[in-house]
Parts: C-alpha cells; sequence; structure tokens
C-alpha cells in the first residue's frame, strides 16, 4: 500500500511540475496574442455578459489594440495592427471608424460588433460556444486576464485529455507524462493559449480521442468474456492478468481511473464532446467526427480482414458518422455558413467583392499554390516532418487502441487546412492543429517497450492446440458442445 500511494503520488507529482512549468512560460506573454479574429469573439462574450454591443464593440477594440503593441511582427504571422508601426491610438481609431462604416451600412444586430459586414460576422455568430466559456473569466477578471487564464484552463485541460488516453491505451505513467508535456510544448499548447476558438475546439477534440479510445481498447471482460462461464479457462486469465499485474507494476491515478472506465464512458465523452465541439466550431466538429469515421472503418476492415476482432471498431466509427451526419444536419437547420460560404469568404476577401458565380476552380486552384507552399516550408524546417516519421514508427511497431484515433485526429487536421488554403495561414498552426495531435498520441508510445496482445494489459488470449487451449500453465480442454 505505501508502495501504491508513493506511485500515485509521482504521477501526480510529475503533472503538476509540468503544469506549473508551462504556466511560468505563459505568465511572460499575458498580453500580445491577440489576431483579428479575437476581437470579434471578445464582443460577442461582453454582450452576452450584459454589455451594450456598442460598449462591447469599445472594449473589445481597446484590447484589440493594446495587445498589437505587444506582438512580435517577426514571429507571429499575425496582428491587430494595420501595419508595423501603427499606434495604439491609430489602431483604435481605424477599428472605431471600422463599426461607425459597417453600422451605417446595415450591420445592426447580432452579438457581435459590428467590425465587417453581417454576412462575414454571420460566421462568428454561429460560434455561441466559446464566447459563453469566456463570459465568467472576462466578467471576473477582465479582458487581458480573463482571456490568458481562459486559455491555460483549455490548454492544462487538454493535457489531462491527452495523458488519460495515453493511460487508457494501456501506455505507462512516463508515457502519459510525456504526452501531457508534448501536447503543452507543440503548437498544440501554443494554439490553446491563444484568444480564439481553436484553443476550445482542441481541448474538446481530446474529448473526443479519449472516448473514441475507450470504446476501442481491449477490457479484459472483453477478454475472459468468452470463457465466463469456464471455471479453469477464467482462472487461467486471471492469473495471466496477476503475472502482467506483477511485471508492469500496480496502476494507480489517471491508470486506475482508464481501467475501471467502460464503453458508456467512452461513448459518453465522443457524444458530449462532439455536441459541445458543435457549439465552438461546428466545421472542426463535422470534419472531426467524419475523418475519425472514416478512418475507424478502414481499420475494421484490416482487422476483419486479419482475423481480429472488429466489432468495437465497428461502433465507434458507426458512432462517429451518426453524429458527423447530426452535426452537418444542424448546421442546415441552423442556416449556419457552410462550405459554399467558407469558398466565396476566401476569395471575395469577407464577401467585399461579387460573388463568384461558380468558386470552386478558382478555390482548387489556391489548394494547389497552398499545399505546394506548405510542403516547401516543412521540406525547409522538417519538424513536424520528423516527429511524423516517428509517429509512424510508433504506427509500425504498436499495436495500440490510440493510434488509429490519433489518425483520425490528424486527418481531421488536414482536412480543416485544407478547407481553408489561406496563405496568410502557411506561417500559422491553427488551422491544421489537430495534425499535431498525432504525434502528441504516437511519440510518447516509443517509450514502452511493446506487450504481447497489443494495447490491453493483459496478455493476448491463449492459442487453440489441438482439441483445447494452452497458455504454458494452464490447459484447458474444451468440452463438446461449448461455444455453439
Amino acid at each position: 500500500m505505501p508502495h501504491i500511494r508513493r506511485t500515485q503520488h509521482l504521477g501526480l507529482v510529475g503533472l503538476l511540475v509540468i503544469a506549473v512549468a508551462f504556466t511560468a512560460l505563459q505568465l511572460t506573454a499575458v498580453t500580445g496574442r491577440a489576431s483579428p479574429d479575437s476581437k470579434n469573439y471578445l464582443s460577442y462574450a461582453l454582450s452576452l455578459s450584459g454589455e451594450s454591443r456598442a460598449e462591447a464593440g469599445r472594449r473589445a477594440i481597446a484590447y484589440s489594440c493594446e495587445s498589437g503593441q505587444h506582438a512580435p511582427l517577426d514571429t507571429i504571422p499575425w496582428t491587430s495592427r494595420k501595419a508595423a508601426g501603427e499606434t495604439e491610438a491609430q489602431c483604435v481609431r481605424r477599428l472605431t471608424d471600422s463599426v461607425a462604416y459597417w453600422t451605417r451600412n446595415g450591420n445592426t444586430s447580432g452579438m457581435t460588433a459590428p467590425f465587417a459586414n453581417q454576412r462575414f460576422m454571420a460566421i462568428f455568430e454561429a460560434r455561441p460556444g466559446y464566447p459563453l466559456f469566456l463570459v465568467p473569466f472576462v466578467t471576473a477578471f477582465g479582458a487581458v486576464w480573463g482571456l490568458w487564464l481562459a486559455g491555460l484552463l483549455v490548454a492544462l485541460a487538454g493535457a489531462v485529455c491527452v495523458l488519460l488516453t495515453l493511460r487508457a491505451a494501456g501506455a505507462s505513467r512516463r508515457a502519459g507524462l510525456a504526452g501531457a508535456a508534448l501536447y503543452l510544448a507543440l503548437p498544440t499548447g501554443t494554439v490553446a493559449m491563444n484568444p480564439l476558438s481553436d484553443g476550445l475546439s482542441l481541448a474538446l477534440g481530446t474529448v473526443v480521442v479519449l472516448g473514441c479510445t475507450l470504446l476501442l481498447r481491449e477490457r479484459p471482460s472483453d477478454r475472459s468474456g468468452a470463457g465466463a462461464g469456464r471455471g479453469a479457462e477464467a482462472a487461467g486469465t486471471r492469473m495471466r492478468a496477476g503475472r502482467w499485474a506483477e511485471a508492469a507494476g500496480p496502476r494507480v491515478g489517471a491508470g486506475r481511473w482508464a481501467d475501471a472506465a467502460g464503453t458508456r464512458t467512452g461513448a459518453t465523452l465522443v457524444v458530449g464532446g462532439l455536441a459541445l465541439l458543435f457549439l465552438v466550431r461546428y466545421s472542426q466538429a463535422l470534419l472531426l467526427a467524419a475523418a475519425l469515421a472514416g478512418v475507424l472503418a478502414v481499420r475494421a476492415a484490416w482487422s476483419h480482414r486479419k482475423g481480429r476482432r472488429s466489432t468495437p471498431v465497428l461502433r465507434a466509427a458507426g458512432l462517429c458518422a451518426l453524429l458527423a451526419a447530426l452535426v452537418h444536419a444542424g448546421a442546415h437547420l441552423l442556416s449556419w455558413p457552410m462550405g459554399q460560404d467558407s469558398a466565396q469568404d476566401l476569395l471575395t476577401h469577407h464577401y467585399q467583392r461579387p460573388d463568384r458565380s461558380d468558386p470552386w476552380p478558382e478555390f482548387f486552384a489556391r489548394e494547389r499554390v497552398f499545399w505546394w507552399a506548405w510542403l516547401k516550408r516543412q521540406a525547409t524546417y522538417p519538424f513536424l516532418p520528423v516527429l511524423l516519421a516517428l509517429s509512424a514508427l510508433a504506427l509500425g511497431r504498436r499495436r495500440s487502441a490510440v493510434l488509429p484515433v490519433a489518425l483520425g485526429a490528424g486527418a481531421a487536421g488536414l482536412l480543416n487546412q485544407a478547407g481553408h488554403p489561406n496563405l496568410d495561414q502557411l506561417l500559422g498552426h491553427r488551422l491544421i492543429v489537430f495534425v499535431w495531435l498525432l504525434p502528441v498520441l504516437a511519440v510518447p508510445l516509443l517509450l514502452d517497450r511493446p506487450r504481447p496482445g497489443g494495447s490491453s494489459p493483459l496478455p493476448a488470449q491463449p492459442k487453440k492446440v489441438g482439441g483445447g487451449q494452452r497458455d504454458g500453465t494452464v490447459r484447458v480442454v474444451q468440452q463438446a458442445g461449448e461455444g455453439t
């Protein structure tokens, strides 16, 4: 018992050290993170908190312009300043004039201040989840500290979900802590801290990833269920579980929770995470659900071909497909902007030019230009390619329930970026940030030695030999008519 408590304390201390170190680093940049879209979300949150639309716009402008004075233009690809050298007063005057102009030209309703035409602002009106999340923070701490604290909470929550995901997949405490540290150190941590909806979307995405991992992993009951009524075989299963536990050490804290959580918990996390993500950024919810459904369907087909159990994977794929359909239908019923609107937004400079009668040829031309430039940048700065290569190594060497889920999350990031082939986002990570979940979840698995039988903490089922089953210590003769 003292050893178990000491082990549990080591895990908690490790997580606390990571959280404290990350928090200390973020204190060096409490402000200076705002993008041009931050003022839209902030004005929405302030309106929800009871401010008038005009006052919410004024406070959002003040925050955005003050933040712009601290933004390092050479390292952050966005800034609230129109040009380098614009003073805070000039920024306030420019944005205030813009609000007055769009108010005169018909943008007189909605929760966000009229920083642009009503059609463009409808994009942010369709994302109420993030402003609603911000309300208690900006009400209690003001704009600067409120947005910073909200980002910190979102970032740490995502790191904890990564830790729980890896532990649910059977990874060691060391691998789980490494995953949490990677999540905070890589662009996932940077995006989480930015005052935009992308960070909260990412945190909710890790909730969905955790739920899918719980749905896919093999539990002790899954392995022993077929022989639950066979006393000797069930005893053999318990003996094998005991030998694994003796070799691997006690599972405590996050590991104990992961062992106790079942498929019902996993399904609840997937449904709840995607439902909340729908309110925060419905396009990302749709892409994540669709990508997970596609990858898991391929994984189920591959498992079936190899003669392995594919029912849990099929169920998870079916759940994600159903939720993707519901997200798409919900966005249509609410008349929220969809793919056609996104393409027109890109090609008409936020609807300030006439719509294209057929936007897709020009849109796909932009795709080619963007991805060619993106590949050249990756060749020049191959940090992500190296991490993806390590992820591929983990995929080849490990059998883990988390790996197909991580692939699905990474695919969702690529799809989201493909929907916005804007060269202005070439240096940023926020649109493609889900890609980074693949190395965050896969690379830490290389710290653990592979276990026989895959991701479950129990060894594989004993092989059939002749008319019975054998595993080296227990021999069970199959009775006639069993299993029929």
